[in-house]
């Protein structure tokens, strides 16, 4: 907490963590939360749970916590630090030790998973309301599903002074258990009704953190405003307009360290093209790509709720208007099936790798003309602003967090001098591929075009303005 006062302590509940476990963007959020923090005066520690993977480089850390029965054994916590970021790890190997990722394994999705997090959410709760020898938080900031029965520990079993935060991130996950396992998960009884835990005749983690959370942000604005509405509250609309005057939107950031070009390369930024056009020509030999048009790219799970599937449907016409496009991501079989496809019909100027890497995606976001994001719903999304900050330009849906981000190219836009990206709506191929199309005409006025990658490349995506909302909203909460 050097060069800033004091002002709270924050105990953040989480499933992922960057650079320990990471399977979305929820990890990126909970490692970048407490390092902008702290230049805000706020002390957050992250409790993670000890899966396989991370058990052994923590044995040497301290033990400051031991619970002894942990829904089929003992656990205890363990506390060090990763990249500047303080951590303590629920060590439960009954619950976590465990072959493949933190929701499944080599079969499948994990059958005890609605335990395995209670189990995280319970010690939580408990650290929370207790504090631990030397450190005593004064707020619970929950994140998602797997920490949903977190705030729902404090206000059942008591707050110990300690308030409590949900954010969403998706709330497409909601942690469904049956009705019948409302007393195994240490829950009471007379809570289990409509306006409090029972959902759809059984239990959601995340629905028991939205009625009892003393605050409910999602990871941006216009995503707050939508899950009030039926097509993208999932089920759970009713909550959040029932509680609207304690839910707001906090938009996510990006680690502008790590997405700097700019570092490695001094001839890449917003008044160079050199940079730029250099990466473009080694990824174009890398994929074996020549093209006369906009090099597109997307970087994404491969999913309906992506818009992937819009991509066959509208990438021919921009093949034939000159442009052409790199795929990495992985997901749904048929997906990778119809990406695999594209590629197969169009060499020369379309490539897919099917899976995930990480230096790659950089090089892609380094090389390319254009990030494709046509969600159907996005909480916050940071792929397009990874783009902005390559001067990657994004084109995307007007929905969630694109919508947050992204200045859409219009006249208005234009003529103010303030568009960093294409937009669309409604979520179809017929919008997609006129948005496509306008990628196409910009491209070919290269004083617009460089414009708008200027202005893409100034825009704030980092985490101060977030974290000063965040540190805000504590401050209120703890007043």
């Amino acid at each position: 907490m050097a060069g800033a006062k004091l002002r709270g302590r924050v105990l953040s509940v989480a499933s992922e963590c960057v650079p320990l476990v990471k399977t979305g963007g929820l990890a990126d959020v909970v490692g970048a939360l407490p390092r902008a923090l702290a230049a805000k005066g706020w002390d957050m520690r992250v409790l993670l749970p000890a899966y396989r993977a991370l058990r052994a480089d923590a044995q040497s850390w301290p033990v400051v916590w031991d619970e002894a029965d942990l829904w089929g054994g003992p656990g205890r916590v363990l506390a060090g630090e990763v990249a500047g970021v303080s951590i303590l790890l629920l060590d439960a190997p009954h619950l976590y030790d465990r072959a493949g990722g933190p929701y499944s394994g080599p079969g499948g999705e994990h059958p005890d998973n609605a335990v395995r997090f209670a189990a995280l959410s319970w010690v939580g709760a408990r650290i929370a309301r207790e504090g631990l020898a030397d450190w005593k938080p004064d707020v619970l900031h929950a994140h998602d599903w797997q920490a949903g029965f977190a705030p729902a520990y404090l206000a059942y079993h008591g707050t110990g002074g300690v308030k409590s935060v949900i954010t969403i991130h998706n709330i497409a996950f909601q942690g469904w258990a049956p009705a019948h396992m409302l007393s195994v998960l240490r829950l009471p009884g007379h809570a289990f009704h409509p306006e409090a835990l029972e959902y759809y005749g059984g239990i959601s983690s995340l629905k028991a953190a939205l009625v009892t959370a003393d605050w409910i942000t999602t990871v941006s604005p216009s995503y707050a405003a939508e899950l009030m509405r039926p097509e993208f509250g999932m089920g759970l609309q009713g909550v959040i307009v029932a509680r609207a005057p304690v839910v707001s939107g906090i938009l996510n950031g990006v680690d502008t360290e790590a997405w700097s070009p700019a570092a490695e390369d001094p001839s890449f930024g917003p008044k160079s093209l050199a940079g730029k056009a250099a990466a473009r020509a080694k990824l174009c030999e890398e994929f074996g790509l020549d093209v006369p048009g906009p090099l597109a790219i997307v970087v994404s799970r491969l999913t309906d709720q992506k818009g992937i599937d819009l991509l066959p449907a509208v990438i021919p016409d921009f093949i034939l208007g000159g442009g052409g496009l790199v795929v990495l991501g992985s997901g749904d079989p048929g997906l990778e099936g119809a990406m695999r496809n594209l590629a197969a019909r169009h060499p020369g100027r379309v490539a897919a790798t099917i899976g995930y890497d990480e230096g790659l995606s950089h090089r892609l976001f380094a090389g390319a003309d254009a990030v494709l994001v046509p969600s159907r719903f996005e909480p916050c999304g940071l792929t397009q602003m990874y783009g902005l900050r390559c001067g990657t330009l994004p084109v995307v849906s007007l929905v969630g967090g694109l919508a947050d981000t992204v200045i859409g190219a219009n006249p208005a836009t234009l003529a103010a001098g303030a568009a960093t990206g294409l937009t669309f709506h409604p979520v179809d191929a017929l919008a997609f591929g006129h948005a496509l199309t306008q990628l196409l005409e910009v491209y070919q006025q290269p004083k617009l075009w460089a414009k708008l990658r200027a202005n893409a490349m100034g825009h704030p995506v980092g985490w101060e303005s977030s974290a000063a909302e965040y540190a805000g909203l504590y401050e209120r909460l703890t007043a």
